[in-house]
């Protein structure tokens, strides 16, 4: 049995800022190996120890994709009852980043004073609640009114201020934090990171996950005071999502609790169809969405026999892996799974590059084939 696959392409090697015409939308044939002599046109797996399973893995962007034995496929928890979204957000590498950059990196003690950049982000929006549910003063920045609103009457941040509008941030952290930051969760790069050192209080901690501001302009590249750092015994960490899997049981078990209770809100926005996937990509640069960006790639196909449900998302993470090696894996890594769409297929994109599908076929055999 053979389908069209729809996926997005980079035509070259991009240099500064992405735009739309940097990409396309092609279309390819991909065979499928069905089950024999089957009616219901179910696809066969080739492992047994992948069936009917919701997993989680490194991908590409399209409908189809084929996996190579030995590709990362985590299976999930299907007695989670969350949306299957929660998977590759709040539950997946964004909220991870979140719940361990905070509790792990920063070490925070209740009442201590919290700043976080980009705080309406896919990751942000869930630091300045871990934050609050520790009984931190959390104050947030971002790029719009509507942003800052958000953060305050949505989300309980203690204050908020709106980075664009500030002629001096130097000046708005410490109206902000007149007696200094002890915690910066920094995820921009840029000029935030010099301001945000300036007011940090002596024995600060700053954790850095990511520099996004930085991936297309080298020009807006931080300049940190290094006396300050010095004098005030500053802590500066980086991490990737990667480094923090010891936490991962901890974190699963903690937000899942917080979801449950409604103690935490998790936020997405989502654009429809494969060919949005571009613009939505792009955005990410121009911080467009509200907490975390999602794609849907397919409309709803219902089938009258069998309630079968394939649920598929792509996610990119810039916590995981840098802007360059992105276009890397989309042009280079070539892998495909096959798999055919029962009712909804997702593609989830956040910060850059990390991809990410997840899939959940109840009712359907999955191929999976090298």
């Amino acid at each position: 049995m053979e389908v069209k696959n729809k996926y997005v392409a980079i035509k070259a090697n991009i240099n500064g800022t992405p735009e739309e015409s940097d990409f396309e939308i092609k279309v390819e044939n991909i065979l499928l190996i069905a089950e024999p002599e089957s009616k219901e046109e179910e696809l066969v797996s080739h492992r047994p120890d992948f069936q009917k399973d919701l997993v989680v893995g490194l991908l590409t962007w399209g409908e189809y994709t084929i996996v190579k034995e030995g590709s990362l496929l985590i299976k999930l928890d299907p007695n989670l009852a969350f949306p299957l979204s929660y998977h590759v957000g709040v539950l997946g590498f964004s909220g991870l980043a979140a719940y361990g950059g905070f509790f792990e990196v920063c070490k925070p003690k209740p009442g201590e004073k919290v700043f976080v950049f980009a705080a309406s982000g896919s990751i942000g929006h869930l630091v300045g609640q871990y934050a609050k549910l520790l009984g931190c003063y959390v104050v947030g920045s971002a790029g719009s009114q509507e942003k800052v609103n958000f953060l305050t009457e949505k989300l309980g941040f203690d204050d908020a201020f709106n980075y664009k509008q500030e002629a001096n941030l130097k000046s708005a952290l410490k109206r902000c934090f007149p007696k200094g930051i002890d915690v910066y969760f920094h995820n921009v790069g840029g000029k935030m990171l010099e301001a945000a050192l300036a007011n940090m209080d002596s024995l600060g901690t700053v954790a850095i996950c990511g520099v996004i501001s930085e991936y297309t302009n080298a020009s807006t590249r931080a300049s940190p005071e290094m006396l300050d750092i010095v004098y005030k015994r500053i802590s500066i960490q980086r991490f990737l999502t990667a480094d923090l899997m010891t936490v991962y049981a901890d974190f699963l078990s903690k937000t899942v609790e917080y979801l449950h209770d409604g103690k935490l809100k998790a936020i997405e926005d989502t654009s429809q169809g494969v060919e949005s996937i571009p613009s939505a990509f792009i955005g990410l640069f121009n911080g467009d969405s509200i907490g975390k960006k999602i794609v849907k790639v397919a409309d709803e196909r219902k089938k009258e026999k069998e309630d079968s449900r394939l649920l598929a998302y792509l996610f990119m993470n810039s916590q995981t892996i840098s802007y360059l090696y992105f276009f890397q894996v989309v042009i280079h890594l070539n892998v495909h799974l096959l798999h055919q769409v029962k009712e909804q297929v997702y593609v989830l994109c956040l910060s850059d590059p990390c991809l990410v599908f997840l899939f959940m076929c109840p009712g359907l055999k999955q191929t999976l084939r090298s």
